[in-house]
């Protein structure tokens, strides 16, 4: 009954912001949750699904949706055909053109578009930003489920090639930019995390995680890089492996290695 009662007030709520028209406004948070294909108009089904949809806001999973949470409700996603495109040929150029940058391999940049697009990601978290070649992995699944990325970059020089490489992808405005030292810099986030991916300073992978464990949202993902080359650290890996909160699996262990771990609750 509470369930119900929730759906029929969003939906409540919806109709008065949209008038008399009939249609959602863009603006309205809880409309945009429930508006599962972006159209724009709740459709019957949508509006059956509406406990279903709200309850996918319950980031923090206590039943209740506070005002940050209903608030974060996602953007109308759905950018055109070209605009992945876009993304696929910066892609292109960078797998031409690896030179010493730290990027993931290719096939690991595909796991994490997959990852992040399967998770409906709408907020998601990069540590290690490069050339930008993995937050355009990321990037591609966001463009789809319409969220955005936050990467971190200490050096300088990568950071300005990753805007320039975001920026002629087109994904600018999808993705934020930190520059600065990781460790301190997270403390700054705030909102819940869909997907955290780590790749950066392998010593330095539990701190991040126990800095970050807290804002990650029930059924949110953490991806960490670089699993069997160079050799991780044991505490992360029994940290990943040993906490109940957490299950993982471990992918691409013939190459560099992938962390895929679940935040269980």
């Amino acid at each position: 009954m509470k369930m119900l009662a929730a759906a029929l007030l969003a939906l409540a709520l919806a109709l008065l912001s949209a008038g008399q028209g009939g249609e959602a406004p863009d603006s309205c948070p809880l409309v945009l949750a429930l508006d599962a294909d972006g159209d724009g108009t709740l459709s019957r089904s949508e509006v059956e699904g509406a406990s279903a949809a709200l309850l996918g806001l319950d980031s923090d999973g206590d039943g209740a949706l506070s005002p940050e949470e209903y608030g974060r409700a996602r953007p109308a996603a759905g950018r055109t055909p070209e605009a992945a495109s876009r993304i696929l040929a910066v892609l292109g150029e960078l797998n031409q053109d690896r030179g010493g940058n730290m990027n993931v391999p290719e096939e690991d940049g595909r796991l994490l578009r997959l990852l992040a697009e399967a998770a409906g990601a709408r907020n998601a978290v990069e540590i290690g930003t490069s050339n930008g070649y993995s937050g355009l992995w990321i990037s591609l699944a966001l463009c789809s489920t319409g969220g955005s990325l936050t990467t971190f970059e200490i050096d300088p020089e990568r950071a300005q090639r990753a805007h320039e490489n975001f920026a002629k992808a087109g994904v600018a405005d999808l993705v934020t930019i930190v520059l600065g030292d990781a460790h301190e810099e997270v403390l700054k986030l705030r909102e819940p995390i869909d997907v955290l991916f780590l790749d950066a300073d392998k010593p330095g992978y539990v701190d991040y995680l126990e800095k970050l464990k807290p804002l990650i949202r029930p059924g949110g993902l953490v991806l960490a890089h670089n699993m069997r080359r160079p050799e991780p650290d044991p505490r992360f890996i029994e940290a990943i492996t040993t906490d109940p909160e957490l299950e993982t699996l471990f992918l691409h262990m013939e190459d560099a290695g992938m962390a895929v771990t679940l935040k269980k609750r």
